[in-house]
C-alpha cells in the first residue's frame, strides 16, 4: 500500500488519539496567532520543556475530569485560555505578559466596557467555569499528586531563582535579551513565564546590595541643597495626558478634515516634539514612573513599578523639589486605588495629592477636583480638569510669599474605548480609505477637542504664570482596534524603528514654545531641573538631550540608579 493511501488512515489514527490531537491543535493555534502578529513558536522539535509541561498538564486535567464526550476538549481549555490571554496581551500592548502582572487584572477589568466585559465572560469565564464544574473533586489523591510537581516547579523559580535561571540558560533554547517575543517563540509561553519570574526574584534580592537609607537620604539632601542654591523659584507645570495620539502622524491615514484644532495649530505650529515612552497601549503608570523618577522602567521588581512602592521615601523629582523648597502637588483625574497610586505618589515625594471627589470619597474630602458631567463618556474630559487646575493654581499664585510650585497633572480622557458624548462634542471628521479602525476614528475626533482644551489651558496658564516651565506629554499611544497592526498598516511615523513608542511632547518655556530633539520620558526630570537652575544642572550632569540628533537607546547605563531608587521605594 502506497504512502498516499496510508496517509488518510494515519491522520485519522492521529486525530483519534487525544494527546496527538492536542499537540496538533496547539501547533495550529500557534501558527494562527503568528499570522495575526502574535507570539509564534511551539516547535515539537525544540521546545522540549514547553511541550512536556503542556502534555503533563493535559494528562493531569484529563485524569481529574469526570468522563464525558467533552472531556478531551475541557482538559485543553485552561491551557488554551492561558495561551490566549498572553497572546491577546501581546497583540494589544506589544509586550510579553509576566506572572507578576496578574495583580494588574483587577485594573484591566475595571476599564472594560460592558461589551468587552460580556465578551470576556463568554470567551474566558464560562469555559473556565465549565472546566471547574467538570472536575471530580473526590479524586483527592489524583488532584494532590498532580498538583505537587507543578508546585515544585513554581517553587524552584520562586525560592531558588539563581539555580533555576542558571540551569535553564544551560539546557533551554536561546534567550534573546533584546526581544521577549523571540525568547517566547524559542522556549514557549509557560517556560518563559517561569524564567522571567525567577529573574524578577533575582532582581529583588539584588536591591539589598543597594539599600543604605542613611547614605541615600544624605545624598538626596545634598542634591536638594545644591538645587535650592541655584534655583530662582520658577514654577513648573507638568501634564501627562492619556493616549494623546496625533492622528496626522499616521502617514497612510486620510481624514475628511483636520483632527487638529486651529488654536492648537496656531500655538504650537511646527514646534511639536517627540518623547519615547516605555510602553505602548497601556500601563500609564509606567510612563508616569519615568516622567517623575527620571530612570527607565526596567520592570525588574514588578510588572508595574508603581505596584512595588510602599510609601517609603524614594525622592523622585517631586520629593527632590520638596526638599529644595518647592510645593509639589499631584492632581490625578482617575481613581486613587488605580495602580497603587497613593503609596507610589507618597514614595515619590508629593506633598499634596488630589483625586476627583467622585472617586476619592471621604479619603480626599478637601480635593478641588470634580469629574463634572461624564454622561456618555466614562472618563473626565481634559478641559474640565484643566479649568479646575487653572483656578487652583491661580489661587496659589495670589500669595506672593508662597513656595515655588511643582504642579503635576494626570489627564485620563483619551483612554480606550474613546467613547464620546456626541451631543457635547459632535463628530468633526471621518477616517477615509479602505483600512478602517473605528477606534482611530473616535480617537481622532477626541483629539480635535482635546487639542482645543490644551491650547486654552496653555494660553491661560501663560497669562497667569508666564515665567514658568510648562510641559505636556502623552503617556503612550493607544492600542486602537488592532494593536500595533493599525500603526503598521497606516505607517505611523513611516514605521521608523520603535515608532509605536514615540509620543508628542509640548514644551513652553517662559511663555515661548520650544522644540527639542527627541528625548525619552525619563529625560523630563532633567529638563525640569535644568530649567529651574538656569542651565547649571546639565553643566554638572551629562543630560544628553541638548542638541541631540537621535534618541538615546542605551537603557542599561542608568540601571544602578534604578536599583538604588527601587531599593528604597520598596522598603
Amino acid at each position: 500500500m502506497t504512502l498516499s493511501r496510508q496517509l488518510p488512515a494515519l491522520l485519522a489514527a492521529l486525530l483519534l488519539n487525544r494527546y496527538a490531537a492536542f499537540l496538533v491543535g496547539m501547533l495550529l493555534y500557534s501558527l494562527l496567532m503568528k499570522s495575526l502578529g502574535g507570539l509564534g513558536g511551539y516547535s515539537i522539535l525544540s521546545e522540549y520543556f514547553e511541550i512536556g509541561l503542556n502534555l503533563y498538564l493535559y494528562y493531569f486535567f484529563n485524569r481529574i475530569l469526570r468522563p464525558s464526550r467533552w472531556q478531551a476538549l475541557l482538559a485543553a481549555m485552561p491551557i488554551l485560555l492561558a495561551y490566549l490571554g498572553q497572546d491577546i496581551y501581546y497583540l494589544m500592548y506589544g509586550k510579553v505578559f509576566r506572572i507578576i502582572e496578574l495583580n494588574l487584572v483587577p485594573e484591566l477589568l475595571a476599564i472594560l466596557t460592558p461589551v468587552y466585559m460580556a465578551l470576556f465572560i463568554v470567551v474566558a469565564v464560562l469555559p473556565l467555569a465549565a472546566f471547574l464544574y467538570s472536575i471530580n473533586y473526590r479524586k483527592y489523591s489524583a488532584i494532590i499528586t498532580g498538583v505537587l510537581p507543578l508546585l515544585l516547579l513554581g517553587s524552584l523559580a520562586e525560592f531558588f531563582p539563581h539555580a533555576y535561571a542558571s540551569t535553564f540558560e544551560k539546557v533551554g533554547n536561546e534567550i534573546v535579551f533584546w526581544s521577549d517575543g523571540v525568547s517566547v517563540e524559542n522556549n514557549g509561553h509557560f517556560t518563559m513565564l517561569l524564567y522571567r519570574e525567577a529573574e524578577r526574584k533575582i532582581a529583588n534580592l539584588k536591591t539589598e546590595l543597594f539599600r543604605n537609607r542613611p547614605v541615600y537620604d544624605e545624598t538626596v539632601r545634598q542634591r536638594a541643597n545644591w538645587i535650592k542654591s541655584q534655583a530662582a523659584d520658577r514654577n513648573v507645570h507638568l501634564v501627562v495626558m492619556e493616549s494623546l495620539l496625533d492622528p496626522t502622524l499616521m502617514r497612510g491615514a486620510k481624514f475628511s478634515s483636520s483632527p487638529i484644532h486651529p488654536s492648537y495649530r496656531k500655538l504650537f505650529g511646527n514646534k511639536l516634539g517627540y518623547s519615547i515612552s516605555p510602553v505602548f497601549g497601556g500601563k500609564t503608570s509606567q510612563a508616569e514612573f519615568e516622567v517623575l523618577c527620571g530612570v527607565p522602567a526596567f520592570e525588574e521588581l514588578a510588572g508595574v513599578e508603581f505596584n512595588a512602592f510602599t510609601g517609603s521615601p524614594a525622592y523622585c523629582l517631586p520629593g527632590l523639589l520638596e526638599l529644595a523648597g518647592y510645593r509639589s502637588i499631584a492632581s490625578n483625574a482617575y481613581k486613587p486605588n488605580f495602580y497603587n497610586t497613593i503609596p507610589a505618589y507618597k514614595g515619590m515625594g508629593f506633598g499634596e495629592t488630589y483625586f476627583p471627589r467622585e472617586y476619592a470619597g471621604n479619603a480626599d474630602s478637601d480635593t478641588y477636583i470634580s469629574t463634572g458631567d461624564t454622561t456618555g463618556e466614562k472618563y473626565m474630559f481634559d478641559g474640565t480638569l484643566f479649568k479646575q487646575n487653572l483656578d487652583f493654581v491661580a489661587n496659589i499664585l495670589k500669595d506672593d510669599s508662597a513656595k515655588p510650585l511643582f504642579n503635576y497633572v494626570l489627564a485620563i480622557y483619551g483612554h480606550m474605548p474613546h467613547v464620546t458624548n456626541t451631543r457635547k462634542r459632535p463628530p468633526v471628521l471621518k477616517l477615509l480609505g479602505r483600512f478602517q479602525d473605528p477606534q482611530l476614528e473616535r480617537e481622532a475626533n477626541q483629539f480635535f477637542y482635546r487639542t482645543q482644551a490644551i491650547a486654552e489651558y496653555v494660553n491661560n496658564l501663560v497669562k497667569i504664570d508666564r515665567n514658568s516651565l510648562i510641559i505636556l506629554v502623552s503617556d503612550h499611544v493607544p492600542p486602537l482596534q488592532f494593536g500595533p497592526n493599525t500603526y503598521k498598516k497606516l505607517r505611523y511615523l513611516d514605521n521608523r524603528e520603535h515608532s509605536i513608542n514615540y509620543n508628542r511632547i509640548m514644551i513652553i518655556q517662559d511663555g515661548v514654545v520650544k522644540k527639542l530633539a527627541t528625548i525619552h520620558h525619563y529625560d523630563i526630570p532633567k529638563l525640569v531641573l535644568n530649567y529651574i537652575t538656569h542651565g547649571s544642572y546639565c553643566q554638572g550632569v551629562s543630560c544628553g538631550f541638548p542638541g541631540q540628533q537621535a534618541p538615546v537607546v542605551d537603557r542599561v547605563a542608568p540601571h544602578d540608579q534604578y536599583m538604588n531608587l527601587m531599593a528604597h521605594a520598596t522598603e
